[in-house]
């Protein structure tokens, strides 16, 4: 089982998801945070999104887990609140996963979810998103 660093942040990630996203910084320029976030789209009506960004912005939920600075915008947080995020490296499955509490259903590829009704925006676009192209 993964090492997951729990404290009062919104999300907790793994030290083989920190250990990547440490990796994946070092080759970037002017980085300097993980910026996890939800938008509308994908097969199910929210796609996660993770990037990295210079910085918090103004609203912003920020956290420091196992070596790596996260950012939540505070639109996101709601959807996100308890999720983790952990890096699986196999040969069945490698890449991020997120565990999201909050999802009540989530498409095959795992890269779009779905919440209780009533709690997605009404601007939420249908249709499968970039993330199911795999």
């Amino acid at each position: 089982m993964a090492t997951i660093e729990r404290s009062d942040t919104l999300i907790t990630i793994t030290q083989a998801a920190a250990d990547k996203i440490k990796q994946l910084m070092a080759e970037e320029n002017e980085v300097a945070v993980l910026r996890v976030a939800v938008q509308g789209g994908g097969c199910s009506g929210f796609e996660y999104a993770l990037g990295f960004d210079r910085g918090a912005q103004e609203g912003d939920h920020e956290f420091h887990l196992h070596g790596v600075d996260v950012v939540v915008d505070p639109y996101s947080a709601p959807y996100l609140q308890g999720a983790s995020i952990d890096f699986l490296n196999g040969l069945q499955e490698s890449g991020f996963k997120i565990e999201n509490p909050n999802a009540t259903a989530a498409c095959g590829c795992g890269h779009s979810f779905q919440v209780e009704e009533g709690e997605a925006p009404s601007d939420t676009a249908g249709g499968c998103g970039s993330g199911c192209s795999h």
